[in-house]
């Protein structure tokens, strides 16, 4: 979140979070409990999420080194999801530290952990996009040229991807500050509305494009034909748009309502300012859990775009055959070299 002075009464989302009015400073909101709720909630689940990502996408990268073509669309798709997602991933123990001492780290590393930060949400979205959409045409039409595109052409869609986002996070680079010595936030209110706004604009992006791509491909799989196979993909596109829904919903309509606190307020008395913060405070326990079932989606998209996959599941037990027949073949030289110290002066081993 962020912090906005305006010219009535200012809004802290950090270690402190307060509503005053310039007329009332007396009147303040306690939000001790909120402040401890996220204090203790936030970096106990980031902390899973953190360990669920790493192994899930770290795991994907190797696979794809040692078994895809990353020449091919769909692997550079997947392979630069993976990125996205351990790069957005990077940034979580940053804000886990933040919730628990505040911002201490200093305003360049505040800049550019937001900076980071950014870069991985917003091409993290892109990406699913972008991925939904050539399943699509794979789908509906699959003898076009876009499901078999390779080579430069999937280095030129990489390249533009994380042009965007890195265009879309610039923001987070150039107008985040450390306020108040703990507060890494931006510097006023426009930018934070612009940083709500922008979130809110990618999600009803991403929520048009799986609506009619994904009812479509609904649509041409109901046909009855190949009834086994049916089944299974309407189920996977099933768990995918209510994973997507329930993720993304409650977080972006939580900070759509918090971006109603960025605007100009009218100055109040000491009872509405009572209301204003009633009413904040279940916002904001809703903003700390929204927020973590929408920042695991770096830990969940390994599992439902990656490993559900047929090739994927095969390429794993390939992987574990491998490291299974390498153990064994240390053991039987280890087992080899025993033998013949025990034998010794015979030429003798197994």
């Amino acid at each position: 979140m962020a912090t906005t002075t305006t010219e009535d009464y200012m809004v802290t989302d950090a270690t402190e979070d307060m509503y005053y009015s310039s007329d009332y400073e007396d009147e303040m909101c306690d939000t001790s409990s909120m402040v401890e709720f996220g204090r203790t909630f936030t970096p106990v689940f980031y902390s899973i999420v953190i360990f669920l990502s790493l192994l899930g996408n770290i795991l994907i990268i190797v696979i794809l080194a040692k078994f895809e073509d990353l020449k091919s669309l769909t692997s550079a798709c997947i392979l630069n999801l993976a990125i996205s997602d351990l790069i957005f991933t990077i940034g979580l123990p940053f804000w886990s530290y933040y919730y628990i001492y505040g911002w201490t780290l200093g305003e360049p590393a505040c800049k550019i952990v937001s900076f980071v930060f950014s870069v991985g949400f917003y091409s993290s979205g892109i990406l699913l996009i972008l991925m939904t959409a050539h399943r699509y045409i794979a789908v509906m039409n699959p003898l076009s040229d876009i499901v078999a595109l390779t080579g430069c052409y999937s280095v030129l869609a990489s390249v533009v991807i994380w042009a965007v986002s890195i265009l879309l996070a610039s923001p987070a680079l150039l107008f985040t500050q450390v306020q108040e010595q703990t507060h890494c936030v931006f510097a006023d209110s426009f930018w934070s509305l612009w940083g709500i706004y922008q979130q809110n604009c990618l999600f009803v992006v991403s929520l048009c494009v799986f609506i009619f791509c994904y009812s479509h491909v609904i649509k041409r799989l109901l046909n009855p034909i190949g009834q086994r196979r049916k089944h299974k993909t309407l189920k996977l596109i099933f768990t995918l748009m209510v994973v997507f829904f329930v993720g993304w919903t409650p977080y972006n309509v939580v900070i759509f309502l918090q971006s109603t606190h960025f605007w100009p307020k009218e100055e109040v008395d000491s009872k509405a300012l009572v209301a204003i913060c009633e009413q904040y405070k279940p916002l904001e326990y809703a903003f700390y859990i929204s927020r973590v079932i929408a920042f695991s989606h770096c830990c969940i998209n390994p599992v439902f775009y990656v490993f559900v996959g047929i090739k994927f599941k095969n390429n794993i037990k390939k992987m574990l055959q491998r490291w299974s027949h390498n153990k064994s073949s240390i053991k039987s030289r280890h087992s080899r070299v025993t033998i013949t110290s025990i034998t010794s002066g015979e030429e003798f081993s197994l």
